[in-house]
């Protein structure tokens, strides 16, 4: 099981956000997810500070990885994680807080595709205020 060093967690009773990311990708690594892709969220949403999307083999893996990966998360003294969709095992999703992991099979992770929702630059597109930026 993956923990975090005494460094990391000692003077904080929850995660920090960095390391919480660690944990997430070194478990995942560490029991065969494939296509790990990180997003940064800061900036782009209040949901989070990173998404983790990664895929499974199958809905057996994808469903012991989520298994896995809250367990590695409750051992580092997170409470509060939420799961979806670990019954069907072809788009889990787990709140942690700070991190957002979303673990697919390969067919479900393409028909969502969300890198490529997620890519787009939010940070400089409110047209509501500035009538110049109209749809004529």
């Amino acid at each position: 099981m993956t923990k975090l060093n005494n460094a990391e967690t000692k003077n904080n009773p929850t995660i920090g956000p960095a390391a919480l990311n660690r944990l997430v990708q070194e478990v995942l690594e560490d029991h065969q997810a494939e296509d790990i892709v990180v997003i940064d969220l800061l900036g782009k949403s209040t949901i989070g500070d990173h998404m983790v999307i990664a895929t499974g083999r199958s809905s057996r893996q994808v469903t012991a990885l989520a298994e896995t990966l809250v367990q590695a998360l409750k051992a580092n003294g997170l409470v509060g994680i939420k799961l979806e969709g670990a019954r069907q095992g072809d788009w889990v999703l787990i709140d942690a807080g700070d991190v957002i992991i979303h673990l697919f099979r390969p067919e479900n992770r393409g028909f969502y595709n969300l890198e490529k929702m997620w890519e787009a630059d939010f940070s400089d597109h409110d047209q509501t205020t500035d009538p110049s930026h109209g749809p004529w």
